[in-house]
C-alpha cells in the first residue's frame, strides 16, 4: 500500500491528467444526443448497401424541407396582418391643420397685397372676400383629409410579411375588424398625392384672379405635415393569426404500415424512398431514447466517448508529453473540444435553421489550436472534435468528410496568423473547400446541378465570417491560459523593445550575437518545421542576463582586457553559469511570457563550462571537484525549438573564438560541438530528429560560411 501510495505521489500529475480527461467523458457524454443512433448509413442518389429494409412498426413519412417551404409559402399567401385604425389621429392632424392653414393664410394676405395696416384691412370688404376664399379653401382641404384619414394611411414596413402589390389587411376599426385591400388604403405618399391633386384640379377649374393671386401661397404650403399614418400594426394579433395558419400546416403526408418493404438491396436511393429512411430513421433514433434501452445506448456513447478522448490522451502522452505535462495546455484543449459541442447542442435545442449545423465554425478549433500548438496536434484534435460532433449530423460520412477537408484546409493556409490578411484568406479558402466538397456529393445525390440546395452555400458563408472571432478569442486564450501568440512575439521580437534597448546598451557585443543566434536558429527550425517566429524571439532574449556583469563576456570585451584573470575560474564557472539564472529574474521581472523564460532557462540545459572546469581541476588536481560546480542547471531543452537554438547559441559563440577561420575549422566547429551536446544527451527531452539535427547543421556551416566570408583565405 505504501508503495501505491509513493507512486501515486510521483506521478500526481498523471493522475490529474486523467481525472481532467474523466471530467471531460461525463461532460461530452450529457452533451451528446439522448436518442440513440441508426444502424445505416445512406445517401441519396447512392444505392442501398444493407439488407432490405422493413418497416418494424407504423411511422408516418415527414415532409421533406423543400415541401414544408413551398406549403408555409403558399398558405402565407393568405395571411393577413392585422392594423389598429387610430381615429384620433386623423383629428388631430386636421385640427392642426385648420389652424396653421388660417394663421399662414393671414400673413400671405398681408405681404402679398403690402398691407400697412391690418386691423384696418380686416373691416374692408376685400379682406371679407379674401376671408370666404379662406374658408372655401380650408374647408376644401379638410375634407379632403378627412377622407383620406377615413379610408386609413398605412405605413408600409418590411419587417411585415405581406404582398405589397396585391396583398391586404385586416383593419379594427370601431370595433369591428374588415379584410381591405391595399389598394383601398393610402400610403402618406399617395395621401399627399391625392389631396395635392384635388387641390390642383380645384384651383383650375376656379381659373379666377382672385385664386390665381394665391397660387404662391398654395405652392409653398406644405400638407405632408399632417399626413400621418393612423394604421398602427397590431403586432400580437398578427402572429397569433400567422401562427394559427402555419399550424394547419401538417409535417407528415402518409404513413408506413409495419412490415412494409421501404428498399432493397442495391436500389438506388430515390427522393421518395430517402423520405421514408428518413422518417424511420428519426422515428427510430426516438424511440430508442424513450424506451427501457437508454441505459445500453447511455453505456454505448460512454464507450465511444472513452474511445475518442482515449485516443487523444495517448496521443498527448507518446508524442506531445511537454503539452500534456501543462495542465493548462490539457484544460485549454478540453475546453475547446466541449465548447464545441456546446454551441451544436445549443444550437439543437434552440433549432436555429431547423436543425443544420452547417453554419457553425466548426474551424474555428484548428485555427486556434494552430495558433498556440502544432498543425499535426491541431488537425488531430479536429478529428476527434467532428467525430463526436457526426452524433448530431443526419448525414455523418458527409459531415466527417466536409469538415475533415475544411479543417485541413484552414491549417494549411494559416501559415503565419499574425498578419491580419492570413485570417480573411483562410475564411475564403474554407468557404470554398466546404462549398465545392458539398457541391460534389449533391451531384452524386441528384445527378445534375439543379437540385443542389443553394441555402447551405449560404450557410458556408456565414461559417467564413463567423472565423474571424478567432483574433477576439485568440486575444481571450492567451490572456487566460498563458499562451504566446504570433502576433505577441512579432511584438516582442521588435528591437525597440525597452528591454532589448537595453541590452544593446548595456552589453552590445551580446546583442548583436543574440541578433546573430536568431537569423541562424531562424533560417534551422524553418527548413526543418517549427515556430521560425518563436525561436526567433527566444533567441534576442536568451542572454538577456549578461547584462548583469557584461564585461566577464567574451563577446563585450576589448582586447587585453579580460576580468577571468584575476579571479579563480571556480568564481568564473560561477558568474558564467549565473547569467542563466539573471536572466530568468529579468524576464519575469519584465512579463516576459512563460515560454520565453524557457528558452532563457534552457539554451546551455545541463551541460559544463569545460574551459574553466579544466583548468581548475588541473590546477587543483589534489582537490575533489564536484563537476555540477561547473554544470548549468538546466532544464534541457524540451521542444525542437528549444533544442535548435542551443545548437545556433554553441555554435556561433564558438566560432567567434577561432584563431584559424576556414571553411573546413567551422564544419568541424559544428559536428564538434552539436555531436558533443548529443553524446552530453541535450536534446533527449526535445522532439527533434537525428534527420532535423543532420539538416540543421548543414545550415549552420552554411550560415557560418557566409558571416565569415571575408576572413576565410582561399589559395589563388
Amino acid at each position: 500500500m505504501k508503495r501505491l501510495l509513493q507512486s501515486i505521489r510521483e506521478n500526481i500529475w498523471f493522475v490529474n491528467r486523467l481525472a481532467l480527461f474523466f471530467a471531460a467523458l461525463v461532460i461530452i457524454t450529457y452533451l451528446l444526443p439522448r436518442q440513440g443512433k441508426f444502424q445505416y448509413e445512406y445517401q441519396l442518389g447512392m444505392p442501398w448497401r444493407h439488407d432490405d429494409l422493413i418497416a418494424q412498426f407504423d411511422f408516418p413519412i415527414h415532409k421533406s424541407d423543400a415541401e414544408l417551404a413551398g406549403e408555409r409559402d403558399s398558405i402565407m399567401k393568405s395571411f393577413r396582418p392585422y392594423y389598429n385604425f387610430q381615429i384620433e389621429v386623423g383629428l388631430e392632424q386636421i385640427k392642426n391643420f385648420k389652424t396653421t392653414f388660417e394663421e399662414e393664410w393671414n400673413k400671405f394676405s398681408v405681404s402679398a397685397y403690402d398691407i400697412e395696416n391690418p386691423e384696418t384691412f380686416k373691416e374692408s370688404s376685400r379682406y371679407r372676400t379674401h376671408r370666404q376664399l379662406r374658408d372655401k379653401y380650408r374647408e376644401f382641404i379638410s375634407g379632403q383629409l378627412l377622407r383620406v384619414y377615413d379610408k386609413g394611411i398605412l405605413e408600409l414596413n418590411d419587417n411585415v410579411s405581406i404582398d405589397k402589390k396585391n396583398g391586404a389587411i385586416v383593419i379594427a376599426k370601431y370595433n369591428v375588424a374588415e379584410e381591405q385591400s391595399l389598394a383601398e388604403v393610402f400610403t402618406p405618399k399617395s395621401a399627399y398625392q391625392y389631396i395635392s391633386n384635388n387641390l390642383s384640379q380645384r384651383i383650375l377649374e376656379e381659373n379666377s384672379t382672385l385664386v390665381n393671386k394665391y397660387n404662391p401661397f398654395f405652392e409653398q404650403f406644405s400638407l405632408d405635415r399632417f399626413i400621418s399614418s393612423n394604421l398602427i400594426y397590431d403586432q400580437q394579433r398578427s402572429e397569433n393569426y400567422r401562427q394559427a395558419i402555419l399550424s394547419e400546416i401538417s409535417p407528415t403526408k402518409d404513413i408506413v404500415r409495419e412490415g412494409q418493404l421501404i428498399i432493397e438491396r442495391g436500389d438506388v436511393i430515390t427522393e421518395e424512398q430517402f423520405q421514408q429512411i428518413e422518417s424511420f430513421r428519426k422515428e427510430y433514433e426516438q424511440r430508442l431514447g424513450e424506451s427501457n434501452k437508454y441505459y445500453f445506448i447511455l453505456l454505448g456513447k460512454i464507450i465511444i466517448v472513452l474511445v475518442s478522448l482515449g485516443v487523444l490522451f495517448l496521443f498527448l502522452f507518446n508524442f506531445r508529453i511537454t503539452i500534456f505535462r501543462n495542465a493548462k495546455h490539457v484544460i485549454f484543449i478540453l475546453f475547446l473540444i466541449v465548447g464545441m459541442l456546446g454551441v451544436t447542442k445549443a444550437s439543437q435545442v434552440l433549432e436555429f435553421n431547423t436543425g443544420n449545423i452547417y453554419w457553425i465554425p466548426f474551424t474555428l478549433l484548428p485555427i486556434i489550436m494552430r495558433t498556440f500548438f502544432d498543425a499535426r496536434l491541431a488537425l488531430f484534435t479536429h478529428f476527434v472534435t467532428t467525430l463526436l460532433i457526426g452524433f448530431y449530423a443526419p448525414n455523418a460520412f458527409e459531415f466527417l468528410f466536409l469538415n475533415f477537408i475544411a479543417g485541413n484546409v484552414a491549417i494549411f493556409t494559416l501559415t503565419n496568423s499574425n498578419r491580419r490578411r492570413k485570417i480573411v484568406v483562410t475564411s475564403l479558402f474554407v468557404m470554398l473547400a466546404y462549398a465545392f466538397t458539398y457541391m460534389g456529393f449533391s451531384i452524386i445525390r441528384h445527378g445534375d446541378f439543379n437540385s443542389i440546395d443553394s441555402d447551405n452555400f449560404l450557410l458556408f458563408g456565414i461559417n467564413g465570417l463567423f472565423l474571424f472571432v478567432a483574433y477576439p478569442l485568440i486575444y481571450v486564450f492567451e490572456k487566460s491560459f498563458g499562451f504566446v501568440s504570433d502576433a505577441t512575439l512579432l511584438e516582442l521580437s521588435d528591437t525597440n523593445q525597452p528591454l532589448l534597448r537595453q541590452l544593446a546598451e548595456k552589453a552590445p557585443g551580446t546583442f548583436q550575437h543574440s541578433l546573430q543566434v536568431g537569423n541562424i536558429a531562424e533560417e534551422a527550425i524553418y527548413r526543418i518545421g517549427g515556430n521560425a517566429l518563436l525561436v526567433r524571439t527566444g533567441a534576442l532574449y536568451h542572454d538577456i542576463g549578461k547584462m548583469d556583469n557584461p564585461i566577464y563576456f567574451i563577446e563585450n570585451q576589448r582586447p587585453g582586457m579580460n576580468p577571468h584573470d584575476r579571479i579563480e575560474f571556480n568564481e568564473s564557472a560561477k558568474i558564467i553559469i549565473n547569467h542563466v539564472k539573471k536572466g530568468v529574474e529579468i524576464a519575469r521581472k519584465n512579463k516576459l511570457p512563460e515560454i520565453i523564460v524557457d528558452f532563457i532557462r534552457t539554451h546551455h540545459g545541463t551541460s559544463t563550462v569545460q574551459y574553466f572546469y579544466r583548468n581548475y581541476v588541473s590546477k587543483y588536481p589534489d582537490e575533489e571537484v564536484s563537476i555540477k560546480d561547473f554544470s548549468y542547471p538546466g532544464p534541457r531543452p524540451h521542444t525542437k525549438e528549444m533544442a535548435v537554438l542551443m545548437m545556433s547559441d554553441s555554435v556561433e559563440a564558438a566560432s567567434r573564438s577561432l584563431k584559424n577561420i576556414t571553411e573546413e575549422s567551422l564544419e568541424n566547429l559544428v559536428d564538434n560541438i552539436i555531436n558533443y551536446q548529443q553524446v552530453e544527451e541535450q536534446y533527449n527531452e526535445a522532439d527533434i530528429t537525428y534527420k532535423d539535427i543532420s539538416i540543421a547543421k548543414e545550415i549552420f556551416k552554411k550560415r557560418l560560411k557566409e558571416i565569415y566570408h571575408a576572413r576565410i583565405a582561399y589559395p589563388e
